[in-house]
């Protein structure tokens, strides 16, 4: 696999919901049609940053801090919220990378971008933006934004026995009430990864599939 596999295999259209609904909590689409009937929403972008080792094809993954908040200790990718001084979002996903993990992504690393998702329990549209990198990069993570850093192997991804289905608690969108119920979630590196991540990770499965 090299960039120019992943660019191919992207040129024949993007899996979008379909691959989506796989892993979505609430089985439905969370991409850019959620966005055009959302009235409030903030924008974001995300680094989904392959690299080529020995063993294969890792994926970089990062866990976040327990904080006060509705992501607290979630995984995720490299990402955050579009700052005003961004030129795009797909410079949004390159600075909040170099800031959380301290890689600073050049452009002849960028494969293309990946189907939108939209996260309705904190409101944002979140950009997806695919690299592959030749080799494995020096990494720095930030302490404060940055619990763990750890890489998940694109053959792991890709066995189907690492779908898992979890009972959770989730929060009504519009009362704001607990209640429990099953979701599906990958199981890798001993991390259960769901929601946005999971769905990000879900449309990565059906593309690397192509090659």
């Amino acid at each position: 696999m090299n960039l120019e596999n992943l660019k191919t295999a992207l040129n024949f259209g993007l899996p979008g919901s379909v691959s989506h609904q796989k892993m979505a909590p609430h089985r439905i689409s969370l991409d850019s049609f959620t966005k055009e009937n959302t009235s409030h929403y903030k924008d974001s972008a995300v680094a989904v940053v392959l690299f080529k080792t020995e063993d294969g094809i890792e994926i970089i993954l990062i866990q976040r801090p327990v904080y006060e908040g509705k992501h607290s200790g979630q995984v995720s990718f490299p990402g955050g919220k579009h700052e005003k001084h961004d030129l795009d979002l797909y410079q949004t996903a390159k600075r909040e990378c170099f800031e959380e993990v301290g890689l600073n992504l050049n452009d002849d690393f960028f494969v293309g971008k990946l189907s939108p998702v939209y996260i309705p329990i904190s409101s944002f549209y979140v950009d997806v933006n695919l690299f592959f990198l030749p080799s494995k990069p020096e990494l720095i993570p930030d302490q404060r934004e940055v619990s763990e850093l750890f890489f998940v192997n694109a053959a792991e991804l890709l066995n189907d026995e690492k779908v898992k289905m979890k009972r959770m608690e989730q929060i009504n969108d519009s009362s704001n009430d607990l209640f429990q119920k099953e979701i599906p979630y990958f199981d890798l590196n001993e991390k259960i990864i769901w929601g946005a991540t999971a769905i990000i990770l879900s449309e990565l499965k059906d593309i690397l599939k192509r090659l």
